[in-house]
């Protein structure tokens, strides 16, 4: 189905139908790597209403990632949590996470959406291999084994055609490209509305959301960088329906404990109902779902933005692995595999933080408020609550990962946290700094001997090789690799049960394997089953047979 390509074209070619954030998030990972993308948005630019408000530390990884920069640090205030209030407005707890900082980042920010979709697009519109599709929409599209032809209507109503090797869905609830591909979604809408207020000009300087279990009006108040903040309300029978244009007078009325509002001071002002749903299917052969096209969750927990860039750091370095011919497509059949559990047990937790915080029910609000005061004198409960242990994180339990049962094994399946390193010339930089583009092979006080074997059994897998040093000593000078040591402790923590071996890190920063070096080759053959055989991985095993 697809024309053939000009040379020196990526053999690849990707269409995203959907420029919201994880659209243009999945447009700047597949382009940094070089794989063509075609960006379908049917709004004439980034998107003006604020809809998702909270970043966690792995999204903001992602995004760095992408070299972002001081771009993104301006549109992000970093924060420190959640602050939960019982029944009598009575502050609870805040969670706030074992560490104000994971992965190197706030574990929780606010963020203005319009904002990051500008800086998004600007990174976007600085890279090759990327068209721009705007004001734009797609109407259809068919597939067979060779590709993708997808229909598009642009400005005036004039259709055109674009061929593709794959097409992903980043096209919001709604989807178009879910419901063409016939695909139903799981789970529940939910009767009750809420009413979201986006404010500017505000005074609170809260760093943290705050949520509050009054039975008779549950609220969450998030504040925001600049004077920006969301305020959202159940709302009670006859006070408005989803989709209506609630009225100016509903707003003051809600907001005069907290403040005066102007009209002029209402960004967005929108009556909704939440559900909480999952695809049945997020493939459908070279059609794949991500965000909220894929799964749509209740806002309790915060996590609907934060999954679906998820969704984009693990499917976009699988389609350029399998563009740079180092895979086959089978390797594609991991996306569901390792996104579709976390995203379900996600929108479970979030329906269910909804039930006890939000409840109406002045018994049930009674009930909480006793049993997470005896909780709280637990120190295991305590730190259930406070350490945020309540939201489940993502560990891949199949798809692209190794285990063989030894004690390392709590390392597989995680991303891989980023403490500070020490560096030869007695710098100190976080782990990232240090890392590939592709995988990255950290050898933990291994030999040379081992670190030869080991690349040899993984050998032509693309990665990037590591001396880790744990303990008090400096690493080396003048090796054939880049070398880092332990900078304050939190590096030895981390590695200390993988010490004598190998850590296999994918390009997400997920950890692949922990073996030894007499292992390897047994891990390589594992890890070859699911990459299947690319065109460089056949050519080198027809090499390797032929000796």
């Amino acid at each position: 189905m697809n024309p053939p390509l000009a040379q020196g074209e990526s053999s690849l070619r990707v269409v995203i139908a959907g420029g919201g954030p994880v659209g243009l998030t999945a447009a700047n990972l597949l382009a940094s790597a070089g794989v063509d993308v075609v960006l379908i948005e049917r709004n004439p630019s980034t998107s003006d209403e604020a809809k998702a408000i909270s970043m966690d530390a792995e999204s903001l990884r992602v995004l760095h990632g992408l070299g972002l920069g001081a771009r993104l640090d301006a549109v992000i205030a970093p924060g420190t949590g959640v602050r939960f209030y019982g029944r009598r407005q009575q502050r609870l707890f805040q969670a706030r996470g074992a560490r104000p900082y994971v992965f190197g980042y706030a574990i929780k920010s606010q963020f203005s959406q319009p904002e990051l979709e500008q800086v998004l697009m600007r990174q976007l519109d600085r890279r090759d291999h990327v068209t721009l599709h705007m004001s734009t929409e797609l109407v259809s599209y068919r597939q067979d084994a060779d590709g993708v032809e997808v229909t598009l209507r642009g400005a005036g109503g004039v259709e055109d055609t674009v061929y593709a090797d794959y097409l992903l869905g980043c096209d919001g609830g709604r989807s178009t490209v879910r419901k063409q591909a016939g695909i139903t979604m799981a789970g529940r809408s939910f009767d009750d509305v809420w009413l979201v207020v986006d404010t500017v000009g505000d005074s609170h300087d809260d760093r943290c959301s705050m949520h509050f279990g009054d039975p008779d009006r549950p609220r969450v108040i998030v504040p925001g960088g600049e004077g920006r903040c969301r305020y959202e309300f159940l709302l009670r029978p006859g006070e408005g329906d989803a989709r209506e244009q609630p009225p100016f007078e509903l707003i003051q009325r809600l907001l005069a404990p907290y403040r005066t509002i102007t009209r002029d001071q209402v960004e967005r002002a929108v009556n909704y109902r939440f559900s909480g749903l999952v695809a049945e299917r997020w493939r459908d052969r070279r059609v794949f779902l991500l965000g909220d096209a894929a799964h749509m969750m209740p806002p309790f927990a915060g996590q609907g933005l934060n999954s679906g860039i998820r969704d984009a750091a693990n499917l976009c370095w699988k389609l350029a692995l399998l563009d740079a011919g180092y895979a086959s497509p089978q390797l594609l059949d991991s996306y569901a595999a390792e996104r579709k559990p976390h995203a379900e047990v996600t929108v479970r937790a979030s329906i269910l933080q909804g039930r006890i915080v939000m409840t109406t029910s002045r018994v049930a609000a009674r009930v909480r408020d006793a049993v997470v005061a005896v909780i709280l004198r637990i120190p295991w409960g305590r730190g259930y609550l406070v350490h945020l242990k309540y939201l489940p994180k993502p560990r891949f339990r199949s798809g692209l990962v190794v285990r063989d049962g030894s004690p390392a094994d709590e390392l597989v399946g995680s991303a891989l946290d980023q403490p500070w390193t020490l560096h030869p010339d007695g710098a100190t930089r976080r782990l990232d700094a240090v890392l590939g583009d592709r995988f990255n092979l950290l050898g933990v006080d291994v030999t040379d001997q081992e670190w030869e074997r080991a690349i040899a059994a993984l050998r032509p897998l693309p990665m990037r090789c590591v001396d880790v040093v744990l303990g008090d000593r400096r690493p080396r000078t003048g090796g054939s690799r880049p070398a880092i040591g332990d900078a304050d402790g939190e590096l030895e923590a981390l590695l200390h049960p993988a010490a004598g071996k190998f850590v296999l890190l994918r390009p997400d920063r997920y950890v692949a394997a922990v073996f030894p070096s007499e292992h390897a080759g047994a891990t390589a053959a594992r890890l070859r089953a699911v990459l299947g055989t690319g065109r460089l991985l056949d050519t080198i095993s027809a090499a390797k047979g032929k000796q």
